[in-house]
């Protein structure tokens, strides 16, 4: 008995221990509107909005994976220019029933090279676009399959 409970420590220790490493918890970005970037997530991407602390109006969180959250936070002055390759990433079945959603919305997207309305095709067949929300942050939208 007292080898099992042994046994038992040491697994629970080594389980513990692998949990050491870092892993993401929440991507934030900062915006001028937050009604109108809740209206852009919640409405393009259908993000689900989840409880946030602070209750004051100028924070929105969204989950965006298992445990990751987007943190949308009023307070920005104006929107900015970002880099293309700086950019958050949402797969989605597929690239082309995609593209038909972003019609009313009357978003533009562009390929990796940020030329406007061209899909990207990876070597490994994956098919990629990219929008920006109303702040200018780049978003990628792929087809990976995981």
């Amino acid at each position: 008995m007292k080898r099992m409970i042994a046994a038992i420590a040491v697994l629970f220790t080594l389980s513990v221990a692998g949990q050491s490493k870092a892993r993401l918890n929440h991507q934030a970005i900062f915006v001028v509107d937050l009604q109108k970037s809740m209206k852009f997530y919640s409405g393009v991407f259908q993000l689900d909005t989840i409880p946030e602390p602070f209750h004051d109006g100028k924070h929105a969180w969204y989950s965006i994976a298992p445990g990751v959250a987007l943190h949308v936070i009023q307070g920005a002055d104006k929107p900015k220019e970002y880099f293309l390759n700086n950019h958050m990433c949402f797969s989605v079945p597929s690239v082309p029933e995609f593209l038909e959603k972003l019609k009313p919305w009357h978003i533009n997207f562009y390929n990796s090279k940020a030329e406007p309305g061209v899909i990207t095709t990876r070597v490994d067949g994956v098919k990629q676009i990219w929008v920006n929300d109303p702040d200018g942050y780049w978003i990628e939208v792929n087809d990976a399959k995981f």
